[in-house]
């Protein structure tokens, strides 16, 4: 049996809680065993709401566990290096939410320390794992839509109640929460072999990118258009062309189907539809990826390498760069 941990009680850490109780029900040899947040009264109420065995009001505590197997990081962007850090030096294996750190300085930090101390450090940018991924690239391989060569997506959700999306000393903004989907979309589809990427942001009063358009043209001759924004809701589809067809993915963020079109330009009966299978929650299979590193002895998950890990964070980094958005800590 493999123990969780959740460093973090806010509402991504009660959906990977429902995520593991439901994977325990159907077999998988995992178990929510604690919880830590900075208040123990909210630490206590998440561990009786959600079944977690521990509770914890601090995150020492925590980490000094020994019978914590595998922490999950579900605090703010700003927090995710120095929190992974007290976990990696207390030994215990770590799968950060994504953005994985706040910049790349951060990541080749942690990441050093996992391989210093061999122990795993992942990314739960879930949408690397879900098995329509594998999916779509054998269909594309397949010559399904001819060569590929463009490829667009968006996504966008109305995030201006969110306050620590409004607050660089958090790490807050579009790219990091939302962009950062649209870019792990286009590396899976056509690499990470990018000669040029560029973009434009529309910034709050307080410094931090709320909406923003992304270009990057790759040596091959391929290019991705993209687009994040945390003022309104967008399609979040994406779309793949190729010179014999094209692809259609229902949502960025959590993509359940995928239509293949003979042409653009006459989308409306599909040639071939990809289902994904039923999810749990979508988040069974990041954890999933994690328990067989651990099983393994890997300091990595294939699905989510650490080069990539650091590809991602590059790339957010220049972009920042290119905006003029930093952020108070760095």
């Amino acid at each position: 049996m493999v123990n969780v941990a959740i460093l973090g009680a806010g509402h991504i850490a009660r959906k990977m809680a429902d995520t593991i109780r439901q994977m325990k029900c159907r077999g998988d040899k995992v178990e929510l065993y604690a919880v830590a947040s900075r208040s123990l009264e909210k630490a206590e109420a998440f561990a009786r709401e959600e079944g977690a065995v521990r509770a914890y009001g601090s995150y020492e505590e925590l980490a000094a566990d020994p019978a914590v197997d595998l922490v999950y990081i579900a605090t703010p962007h700003s927090h995710h290096a120095e929190n992974m850090e007290l976990c990696l030096n207390h030994g215990k294996p770590v799968l950060s939410e994504k953005a994985f750190t706040a910049n790349a300085a951060q990541a080749e930090r942690v990441l050093k320390l996992a391989q210093e101390k061999r122990l795993l450090a992942a990314e739960a940018i879930w949408t690397r794992y879900m098995p329509i991924r594998a999916m779509v690239d054998e269909a594309i391989a397949s010559g399904e839509i001819g060569t590929p060569h463009f490829l667009t997506a968006n996504l966008g959700y109305d995030l201006q109640h969110v306050a620590r999306l409004r607050q660089p000393e958090l790490a807050g903004g579009a790219l990091l929460d939302l962009g950062v989907y649209v870019l792990n979309f286009a590396a899976m589809v056509f690499g990470t072999d990018v000669e040029h990427i560029d973009g434009n942001a529309v910034k709050l009063d307080t410094g931090v990118d709320f909406q923003e358009s992304i270009t990057l043209r790759y040596k091959d001759g391929h290019a991705a258009v993209l687009a994040a924004s945390a003022f309104c809701p967008t399609s979040r589809e994406c779309w793949i062309y190729g010179d014999k067809g094209c692809m259609k993915l229902d949502n960025v963020n959590n993509p359940l189907r995928a239509e293949i079109y003979d042409s653009a330009t006459n989308a409306v009966v599909p040639r071939r539809v990809i289902e994904a299978p039923k999810q749990l929650t979508g988040f069974e299979y990041e954890v999933s990826a994690c328990l067989r590193a651990l099983s393994s002895g890997a300091i990595e998950c294939p699905e989510m390498p650490h080069a990539e890990i650091l590809r991602m964070m590059r790339w957010m980094d220049a972009l920042r760069q290119s905006w003029g958005v930093k952020y108070p800590f760095e």
